[in-house]
């Protein structure tokens, strides 16, 4: 007769009050400062690219649902938090019709394709953000400054000396919706942070990795740690709960490869800004961090006899 084997992992024998509405609805309340921020540096710009945004992802699970003849789920708040956070982070002039079609791209290709929330192995707004990247270079590289619709360079491409440290803080600079204000990024993180939601390992972790990088290199760390997406990346992007590691050191070296990828980017490559496609390649490599960083289980590899 065969041996039995029981192992028991993180997942799915971990039992916890909180249902994914609860963290999602945790998550858009995080989202509020820096959705404020945004309304009040670009108005209806703002506005239009967030709403359209979070519409068009929630409209695009429904549809797709159906077709799968699957539940539809939308009432999670899963798709309206995807959304949401690709409308932050495009550029103020984006055509209408270009974040919806990131949306929808978003939800289709990021995430349904893979069978739903919980199996998609890349942070879906993300995708989306790669998406129209790729196809709508010109359009989501221009950007405008705040308060008025001149285009801007933002502080990766204009340069350190263009941008105060208190405007990078505070966000009065040229950007996408929401990665200005670091000020709005770090409230909602606090808030995460409190709530459980989010694991202070993988920002650290980011933010270690580049405060290294500029250590060698002699570049400016606050700059780089205040300008571009690097902020609202490890905050609210590179925390995905589905796609980043579900161990204590998957999780550091998750953060660590992000924030090195990001600044090799940033410092050797001929693109100003890294954080997409940083986090989208560790999220490939998630599965491998899960499985190379799970803890000894009690009495593996130890036969009856020893």
């Amino acid at each position: 007769m065969e041996d039995l084997k029981l192992v028991v992992t993180p997942y799915p024998h971990v039992r916890d009050d909180d249902t994914t509405q609860k963290i999602m609805f945790t998550v858009l309340i995080s989202l509020l400062p820096v959705i404020f921020a945004s309304l009040y540096f670009y108005r209806l710009n703002a506005l239009r690219l967030v709403v359209l945004s979070g519409a068009a992802a929630v409209a695009a699970e429904a549809v797709f649902q159906r077709a799968r003849n699957k539940p539809v789920t939308i009432g999670d708040g899963s798709a309206l938090i995807t959304g949401v956070l690709l409308g932050l982070s495009v550029p103020p002039t984006l055509p209408s019709w270009m974040a919806v079609l990131g949306s929808v791209f978003a939800i289709a290709i990021g995430k349904q394709v893979f069978g739903g929330l919980g199996y998609n192995p890349f942070n879906p707004a993300l995708v989306g953000r790669a998406f129209l990247t790729a196809s709508f270079a010109v359009a989501m590289t221009t950007w405008t400054a705040p308060f008025d619709a001149v285009s801007a360079a933002t502080p990766l491409v204009g340069g350190a000396g263009r941008s105060g440290l208190f405007d990078l803080f505070f966000g009065s600079v040229a950007g996408s919706l929401g990665e200005t204000s670091a000020f709005a990024i770090l409230l909602g993180g606090i808030y995460l942070f409190y709530k459980g939601v989010l694991d202070y390992r993988i920002p650290l972790g980011v933010f270690a990795a580049c405060l290294a990088v500029c250590l060698l290199t002699g570049e400016n760390p606050i700059f780089h740690l205040l300008s571009g997406s690097l902020l609202f990346g490890a905050v609210f992007m590179a925390t995905d709960m589905v796609t980043s590691p579900v161990t204590a050191l998957g999780r550091w070296i998750f953060g660590i490869g992000i924030g090195l990828i990001i600044m090799l980017i940033r410092i050797w490559g001929s693109f100003p800004e890294g954080v997409t496609f940083a986090i989208l390649l560790m999220n490939a490599v998630t599965p491998l961090l899960n499985r190379w960083t799970r803890p000894r289980i009690y009495g593996q590899g130890v036969t009856a006899n020893e």
